[in-house]
């Protein structure tokens, strides 16, 4: 959903007039299925990852006319009717599919039913699943190189596929100014900074996470966004209270990128659009417990290119960022990394794309 927000805004920006409209695809399902399609994956991921990582590659691995396959594909058809009508009254010049469900749908509406509207897919991960692969594809966006190979393999043919980065909110393709966003939050711009933006199996609560990290020796600043949880806000600010110019602890904002503009680096899992937005800033990351499926496969990629380590529970984090203290120059050299890695305009270059302007 980020990501198609991303090429609307980028879209609502550019000079021309373009109307963007981003449709949720969940806001014209049936409640039933929406209820299936959410709650089941969050679910899965929360308390049987290991069985989520085995359905993700089951699905990946499985043929498109097995039964499993056609049954999926037959509930879906029954119950995103709503979703073709509100696109078919819409009357796009284009459409870009940031989830599989849709490019998925579209498809079989181009082949059974002379749908004729260009349909590029957006691949949101630095992984490539079979479900986002289909026939009649106007074009495909992948996040790195290796994606673009793997959508060859498949039979995606050469000059449909274009290595555009995932796209990312335009806040994001100009880095704040590190003094002025410290000063901002009270916090040093001379002093090492760390941004923790999620706890996770293996690591406890951000409250425990935070604690546990205050405790090592060292001196550097800690910011923990909490987001929209309450009772974790609040657990943060009573420890904030004990570590008075150290913790800063933050709910809910729409300008991330002013507190990520603060930071070294980044402690959070290991989405693509996270990834993406944390390497736009030029911030290396230590990716937590990433979930079997999508999320470990872009953690592959981010500690293959340098950019990343890895905490799979809270000892280990600990050692990380103790380390990364005692030797700044690997923590500046992964940042460097990070930065020429990053894809600021991913979702400009999508658009032009789109549009058949130059990028």
């Amino acid at each position: 959903m980020r990501a198609a927000e991303a090429i609307r805004a980028h879209a609502a920006a550019a000079p021309g007039g373009i109307e963007a409209t981003h449709l949720d695809v969940m806001d014209y399902v049936t409640s039933g299925f929406r209820k299936m399609y959410t709650e089941f994956y969050l679910k899965l991921v929360n308390k049987a990852p290991a069985l989520w990582g085995y359905l993700y590659q089951a699905s990946n691995d499985a043929r498109p006319d097995s039964t499993m396959q056609q049954l999926r594909r037959g509930l879906e058809r029954l119950n995103t009717r709503a979703l073709m009508q509100a696109i078919e009254d819409a009357r796009p010049d284009a459409i870009v599919c940031t989830h599989f469900l849709p490019a998925e749908i579209l498809a079989r509406a181009i082949r059974k039913r002379g749908f004729t509207c260009p349909v590029w897919v957006q691949v949101t991960d630095f992984d490539l699943h079979r479900m986002w692969v289909h026939e009649n594809m106007a074009g495909y966006f992948a996040g790195n190189e290796e994606v673009a190979y793997r959508m060859r393999r498949c039979g995606i043919a050469p000059e449909r596929i274009h290595v555009t980065g995932i796209p990312i909110m335009p806040a994001f393709g100009q880095v704040p100014d590190r003094a002025a966003c410290a000063r901002e939050f009270g916090l040093d711009p001379d002093t090492t900074t760390f941004l923790l933006m999620g706890g996770g199996a293996g690591l406890g609560s951000l409250e425990t996470v935070a604690e546990r990290l205050l405790s090592l020796d060292g001196t550097f600043q800690l910011i923990v966004l909490a987001g929209k949880n309450a009772k974790a806000l609040a657990a943060l600010k009573l420890l904030e209270a004990r570590y008075p110019g150290r913790l800063l602890a933050q709910g809910f904002t729409n300008h991330v990128e002013r507190l990520m503009a603060c930071a070294d680096l980044v402690i959070t899992k290991p989405g693509g659009l996270t990834s993406s937005e944390c390497l736009a800033m030029g911030l290396p990351m230590i990716v937590n417990s990433p979930i079997p499926g999508q999320e470990e496969r872009n953690a592959d990629y981010l500690l293959e290119q340098g950019v990343a380590l890895k905490a799979v529970d809270g000892p280990t984090l600990e050692y990380r960022i103790a380390h990364l203290l005692a030797h700044p120059g690997q923590l500046a050299a992964m940042g460097e990394r990070a930065r020429a890695l990053g894809r600021p305009h991913a979702a400009g270059d999508v658009l032009a794309q789109v549009l058949g302007q130059p990028a």
